[in-house]
């Protein structure tokens, strides 16, 4: 299959027509589907057979880091606006006791601690001084291995970074950075409480340049407050000049009832739908003719990027941080919020400072919902998995790998794709399921068909538009 970004189309009609709320399937079930009866107790369990049949996966670290100085109206995240250390302080030595007690869960496993790819994620990562960095990363190489050739990422705020900070992390061993822009319009950062210079940015990159990141990923939101498809445009050609290897453009999802900072943002400043369907389709134009490969979704990367070359190699995957090189990781995740993928669960921790502390101090892993999935699970994310990663999908190997006829156990699925097959969004062969270029753009909606939990309750209003 072709890749390029020639292969995408976009085509408001057809967009306007399937764009429904929906899920970004960082996992299938989804998360919201978690249920409390699986526990810490269960997700113990699981980490101790880990290597069952003699199989060890590699595994995937993440740091959930809540704090930020200051309040972005448009962020969705679990946070907390400090400026107190203290906080972090006591957040780091909580951290260091989950470290040891998902860490002595492994003991006896072959390979168990061996670590290919961390990130630290939040908040706002770079809110810890240098040495809370230090103390972190310490504390992971005390329990884990970090294996050469890993990929160990950062969420990084140009305002709160500088180029000592900068080479600090390459010391520390971080070689991908994610920069945070959304946009660099006046008047757009002033409405999301986000003033933030485009020298201050360039400057970090060039810094990370420098200190031997192999790759650098900028973050942009379209559907934000006062945003036109000019200043978008300039925003993009700023961007563009800073040459990164990776972009990321997200849809705002404006919903204040379930936001509160969201509640800032007064509704008659945000895009019309159309100018949002305009301005998305100038950063497709723009990425293409700059040469990013579209990997799916919101993501868009250079031809020789890890991720372009994963995809071409039928090796993309898609978990908690989006899309991802390494399919065959287990994910640890430790501090609150963050959820843990461990062979056939899912566990998520829990959400607040206090209960998070208060189950440490119990030496319980604080974990407060989870799923271990169905054989019915299992095969129905493999299928979402194909569908999101490569735009393709095997019948022959989904059937062969879980032992079902596909025509007889997806058949009330079959018949809901029919029209958009008649849309032109994808291709129903006998051996294959195909998403044709109007459909990349819309491959959350074609995989939804899919999710039996939707199915189920057909409830979408917990859930964001797709496009």
């Amino acid at each position: 299959m072709n890749f390029s970004t020639e292969s995408l189309v976009f085509d408001p009609q057809i967009i306007r027509r399937f764009d429904v709320n929906g899920p970004r399937y960082t996992s299938y079930p989804t998360a919201d589907r978690f249920v409390e009866a699986f526990d810490s107790e269960a997700a113990r369990l699981w980490l101790g057979k880990r290597n069952i049949g003699g199989i060890s996966r590699p595994l995937s670290l993440y740091f959930h880091i809540p704090f930020c100085n200051t309040i972005c109206y448009y962020c969705a995240c679990n946070k907390i606006i400090t400026k107190d250390h203290g906080r972090s302080a006591k957040y780091l030595k909580y951290l260091g006791r989950e470290l040891a007690l998902q860490s002595a869960t492994l003991e006896g496993q072959d390979g168990a601690h061996e670590v290919i790819q961390l990130h630290w994620g939040g908040g706002t990562p770079t809110f810890l001084s240098h040495d809370e960095m230090r103390q972190l990363m310490a504390e992971t190489k005390k329990h884990f291995k970090l294996l050469d050739g890993g990929e160990y990422s950062i969420e990084v705020d140009p305002r709160k970074v500088d180029a000592a900070t900068v080479r600090l992390l390459g010391e520390l061993g971080f070689n991908r950075m994610s920069v945070g822009v959304q946009d660099f319009d006046e008047r757009v950062q002033a409405a999301i409480n986000r003033v933030q210079s485009e020298a201050e940015t360039f400057d970090v990159v060039k810094a990370a340049r420098g200190s031997g990141f192999e790759s650098i990923s900028i973050d942009l939101i379209y559907g934000l407050p006062h945003q036109t498809v000019m200043g978008f445009n300039r925003t993009l050609e700023r961007v563009l000049a800073m040459d990164p290897d990776r972009l990321s453009i997200y849809n705002y999802a404006h919903m204040p009832s379930l936001f509160k900072p969201q509640r800032r943002i007064a509704e008659e400043h945000l895009p019309s739908p159309d100018a949002k369907l305009q301005i998305l389709a100038l950063a497709i134009r723009k990425l293409t003719e700059a040469g990013y490969v579209f990997i799916g979704m919101d993501h868009f990367a250079k031809p020789d990027d890890e991720l372009a070359v994963a995809q071409r190699q039928g090796r993309l995957h898609r978990n908690f941080q989006g899309y991802s090189t390494h399919a065959d990781c287990d994910m640890l995740s430790f501090g609150i919020s963050s959820i843990s993928k461990v062979g056939p669960t899912y566990s998520q921790n829990v959400k607040t400072l206090d209960e998070y502390y208060d189950r440490l101090d119990a030496h319980l892993l604080p974990v407060f919902r989870g799923i271990e999935l169905t054989a019915d699970d299992i095969l129905r994310r493999s299928i979402i998995q194909a569908l999101m990663c490569h735009f393709e999908l095997s019948i022959e190997s989904i059937e062969s790998a879980h032992l079902i006829d596909f025509n007889t156990y997806f058949a009330a699925e079959l018949d809901d794709m029919k029209e958009m097959e008649a849309a032109g969004l994808l291709r129903i062969e006998p051996d294959w399921i195909t998403v044709l270029p109007p459909g990349r753009m819309l491959v959350r909606v074609i995989s939804m068909v899919f999710d039996r939990y939707l199915r189920a309750d057909r409830e979408r209003k917990r859930y964001s538009k797709v496009i």
